[in-house]
């Protein structure tokens, strides 16, 4: 098939593209590069199957049906993430996130697209249930980012419903891996190897006693893409992570084995902390036939690697 890929360039968009360039599909990438990085595809661009990538924006609906005249699916990545920058500038991420999110769906609707969007757990409310946070589990849109993705897939499952348009809403849990930003509000575990490989202290926002469940990227690459094509997944949504959660502080003793250098400071953003996230994917496993199959120390490792060797490279670390 023909895929478009927005936010081609970012961390998860990146291991998308490689995973249906795996799956023999051929990939349209599209990215804005105000978060995501040309290099991140440095690896695929002699790909066959891979088109140049499009520097576009998702707010322009003719460039939309313009990328998806074609196509048989679109993978909806593009995203202002950042939760401070969203209470900062709630405008900027309405407009990339919900106006965005329109735009291509508008676009896919004209030309009969399937399309998935990428949510996250961030929609949540607090859980504290220990089988975890399943999809029916209520959300509460504690900041414009998160309020961004429910409307998101609000818009997206109303497009099934009022159209039949077959579309699939996704909520990864903490995803991680090689390619993450290790600056500003990048992930955690990119943040405290990257710190940790360079000799210094690792910050904890609060006490660390929230949790996080964290799934490695290639699982998340291979959930996405089985939900895409999935028959059984449309007008679903539908979460992905491991079931086991690990506390902040846990995570950082885990990268950084010299306590002294494991720091706490007063949370950034308080108000829009979920204390546990650990999610139940009995779904993704009934539907998709999807479980992740990276362990944490595995991922931790492999995310080890790769940072060491590009700083020993002296190649720029996102």
């Amino acid at each position: 098939m023909r895929v478009v890929v927005t936010g081609a360039a970012g961390f998860i968009g990146r291991w998308v593209v490689a995973e249906l360039l795996e799956r023999g599909h051929t990939v349209l990438p599209v990215d804005n590069l105000s978060q995501g990085d040309r290099g991140n595809l440095a690896a695929l661009v002699d790909h066959p199957h891979l088109e140049p990538l499009v520097v576009g924006d998702v707010r322009d609906g003719e460039a939309c049906r313009e990328w998806l005249a074609g196509a048989d699916a679109v993978a909806h990545l593009a995203a202002s993430i950042s939760v401070q920058d969203s209470i900062d500038n709630p405008a900027e991420t309405f407009d990339n996130d919900v106006v965005g999110t329109f735009r291509i769906l508008e676009a896919a609707r004209e030309h009969g697209t399937r399309v998935l969007f990428m949510s996250t757990c961030m929609v949540y409310d607090l859980a504290i249930a220990p089988e975890g946070i399943a999809e029916t589990h209520p959300v509460k849109p504690a900041s414009p980012y998160a309020a961004s993705k429910v409307a998101g897939e609000a818009l997206t499952l109303s497009f099934f419903h009022a159209y039949g348009l077959p579309t699939t809403v996704v909520r990864p849990f903490n995803t991680y891996g090689p390619f993450q930003r290790s600056v500003g509000e990048g992930g955690v575990v990119a943040i405290f190897t990257r710190l940790s490989l360079q000799g210094e202290q690792l910050r904890i926002y609060g006490d660390g006693t929230q949790t996080r469940d964290l799934l490695y990227v290639r699982d998340c690459a291979r959930f996405v893409c089985d939900a895409l094509f999935s028959d059984g997944a449309t007008g679903k949504i539908l979460n992905a992570g491991t079931g086991v959660d690990v506390s902040v502080n846990e995570l950082a003793a885990l990268v950084e084995t010299d306590a002294s250098k494991i720091v706490h400071a007063p949370h950034i953003h308080p108000q829009s902390e979920i204390a546990v996230l650990r999610c139940d994917a009995r779904l993704a496993d009934k539907v998709l036939g999807w479980r992740p199959q990276v362990s944490l120390a595995e991922g931790l490792a492999a995310t080890r690697v790769w940072m060491a060797e590009r700083l020993a490279a002296g190649e720029r670390v996102p």
